[in-house]
C-alpha cells in the first residue's frame, strides 16, 4: 500500500490545495526533496481533486457542495504553485478559495499579472480568485478579518528555484 501524503485526507478543495502547497514546499526536488515523493505527491493530488473539486467549506466551517460545478483542473493549481515558487521573496497564503501574495511582489508584477493575480491596493497584496467567483456582498474586510472568517493555509515564504528541472511534474 502506497504512502498517503496527505494526512489527513482533505475534506475540502481548499484544504487539498493548502495541503498540496505545503507538500510541494517540503519535498519539490529543487527545495531538497526527491521526485519519486513528489510525483506520488501529484498522483494524490490528482485523485482527490475531482472528488472534491466543488466541495467547499463555509465561514461557519460547513462543508457544502457548489451548486455550480468549477471548469478548474487540478493541472491548473499544481502548474500555478510552480510558477510561484520560481518567485524570489513572496510570501504565499490560500485563504477560502483564494491565493494571496505579498513580500517583495514589485519586482514580479508582470509574471503576477501573467499568472491572472490582480493588485489590492487596500490589501496590499495580489489575490488569485477563483474564475467563478462572484461576490455577495458590498462590504470590505481586512486580510485578517478574512483568515477568521474562512481559515488560512498560513503563510510560505518562496525563496526562489534557481533551476527548474521541466522533466519532474509539480
Amino acid at each position: 500500500m502506497q504512502k498517503s501524503y496527505f494526512v489527513p485526507t482533505p475534506k475540502t478543495l481548499e484544504e487539498l490545495k493548502t495541503q498540496y502547497r505545503k507538500l510541494a514546499f517540503q519535498y519539490h526536488p529543487d527545495k531538497g526533496g526527491s521526485i519519486e515523493i513528489m510525483q506520488a505527491i501529484n498522483n494524490e493530488y490528482d485523485e482527490l481533486f475531482p472528488k472534491l473539486k466543488d466541495v467547499h467549506q463555509n465561514k461557519e466551517g460547513e462543508t457544502y457542495t457548489a451548486k455550480q460545478a468549477s471548469t478548474e483542473t487540478s493541472e491548473q493549481f499544481k502548474d500555478l504553485i510552480r510558477e510561484l515558487m520560481k518567485l524570489d521573496d513572496i510570501v504565499i497564503e490560500i485563504i477560502g478559495c483564494f491565493v494571496w501574495v505579498t513580500g517583495n511582489t514589485k519586482v514580479h508584477k508582470e509574471k503576477l499579472k501573467e499568472l491572472k493575480f490582480q493588485w489590492h491596493s487596500k490589501k496590499t497584496a495580489w489575490y488569485l480568485k477563483p474564475e467563478d467567483y462572484h461576490r455577495k456582498s458590498r462590504k470590505e474586510y481586512g486580510l485578517d478579518e478574512i483568515r477568521e472568517m474562512y481559515g488560512t493555509s498560513g503563510k510560505v515564504n518562496s525563496k526562489g528555484i534557481n533551476k527548474i528541472d521541466e522533466t519532474v511534474s509539480v
